[in-house]
């Protein structure tokens, strides 16, 4: 098998309250040792934002599904991140041998050899990749973001459910980039339970 058409696939937002889901899809350059890149959640910001920098500026083949809070309330966030898989593997610009993607869930692409991994961040290097990729440019987005919506601190969570960003939550109310599909009131008990 060509393992220079093998690309890895992962997302970056799924589990968030507000801002988007976004998918990486990578082919990693054959010049860059795969022995670095490690699952985004156990590296800390330098280290992702270093490894982001080297699959830049090589010769890997990146590209990028982005689905907003919008598409996510219209849809649920498995079809949007689905879609984002599928958005993010068809913009490659010749057809892999092989999709690699982290999880147990795939897009549907009949044409396309699909293999899920359940934790393929962890064990596989073209996924890890992926995950870095995903993970640093929502990081950027939700760094955007932050600007127009500082009250959740949006820089510090990146829109995930921790209690600072609850509680701004429900003293300011849901800000236009909240997914309005989640239920925040129940979400908000299980805070309270744990108190």
């Amino acid at each position: 098998m060509d393992q220079a058409r093998i690309c890895g696939v992962d997302e970056a937002g799924r589990g968030a309250l507000a801002g988007p889901v976004v998918a990486a899809c990578v082919i990693l350059d054959k010049d860059l040792d795969e022995t670095l890149f490690k699952d985004s959640k156990v590296l800390n910001r330098k280290r992702r934002d270093e490894l982001f920098a080297e699959i830049s500026h090589s010769n890997s083949i990146v590209t990028l599904g982005i689905l907003s809070h919008r598409f996510i309330d219209r849809n649920n966030i498995l079809v949007a991140t689905l879609e984002a898989m599928k958005r993010s593997i068809i913009k490659l610009p010749e057809k892999p041998t092989k999709v690699l993607i982290d999880g147990n869930a795939s897009p549907n692409l009949p044409d396309y050899d699909i293999q899920t991994i359940v934790k393929g961040d962890q064990l596989c290097a073209v996924i890890s990749a992926a995950s870095i990729v995903a993970k640093v440019t929502r990081d950027h987005i939700m760094t955007c973001i932050d600007r127009k919506f500082p009250e959740y601190g949006f820089l510090q969570n990146m829109g995930y459910g921790t209690q600072k960003h609850y509680d701004a939550i429900f003293k300011v109310g849901i800000s236009a980039v909240h997914r309005k599909s989640f239920n925040f009131s129940r979400q908000n008990t299980l805070f309270d339970t744990l108190k």
